[in-house]
């Protein structure tokens, strides 16, 4: 059901896991070689896991569409369990980071509250206006200890209702998990959602590789000029 794609440095044991589609594997090397830049290693690995269909696969209930005439399904669970598999199998030992972008950065929280396979979480621009989603994350803490948010700036200047909501979701989020005591940064961005995604992705993982490797949290990374 699932593909997998891998890229860096294969004998790293630092190891990025992402969901991707078609589209997004075509971005892959371009946002690899931003980590490089970024962080100014090549002790990383990344695992691009495509997906076949975008809004079962990464959703984790049963939503009504937001846009178009394609609801959300319920496949996120079996997902995950391919990617623990991975985790706890072929990549055992490995400091991996979950992330993703839009619907797999939801899919990346709400990971990290049902798996403590993770070392931390990116979620670029996700998906976090998607029905019931910061009310569930009141209820089931995270289980990941660093978490990375980015937004960008203008993703809720939209005619659409649902997603208008985004900046104030993506700031209850934020709040959420602090308030559990993770330690999270949130990251604005110039632009709408569909602006530089393998940049987004890139200083996410950046952040997070880099905070592993320090061992300690830091608010602000690098901004791209």
């Amino acid at each position: 059901m699932y593909e997998t794609f891998l890229y860096g440095n294969e004998t790293a044991k630092n190891l990025i896991i992402q969901p991707v589609d078609e589209r997004e594997l075509e971005s892959i090397p371009k946002e690899v070689e931003e980590i490089r830049k970024l962080t100014g290693t090549e002790d990383f690995a990344l695992l691009a896991v495509k997906v076949n269909n975008w809004n079962i696969d990464l959703s984790p209930w049963n939503a009504p569409a937001v846009f178009g005439n394609e609801n959300f399904g319920d496949g996120a669970e079996e997902t995950l369990k391919y990617i623990n598999d991975l985790a706890e199998g072929e990549y055992k030992g490995h400091r991996i980071v979950l992330g993703g972008y839009s619907l797999a950065g939801l899919f990346a929280l709400w990971a990290g509250t049902k798996s403590d396979a993770f070392d931390g979480i990116v979620a670029a621009s996700p998906s976090v206006w998607f029905h019931g989603f910061t009310e569930y994350l009141k209820e089931y803490e995270m289980k990941v200890g660093t978490v990375y948010l980015s937004l960008g700036d203008k993703e809720s200047k939209t005619r659409n209702a649902v997603l208008s909501t985004t900046d104030a979701c993506i700031k209850k989020t934020h709040e959420i998990l602090l308030g559990q005591g993770i330690k999270c940064s949130l990251e604005w961005n110039e632009g709408n959602h569909f602006r530089n995604p393998e940049i987004r992705m890139a200083k996410g993982f950046a952040w997070a590789l880099m905070t592993q490797k320090k061992g300690e949290y830091n608010e602000q990374i690098k901004r791209n000029p």
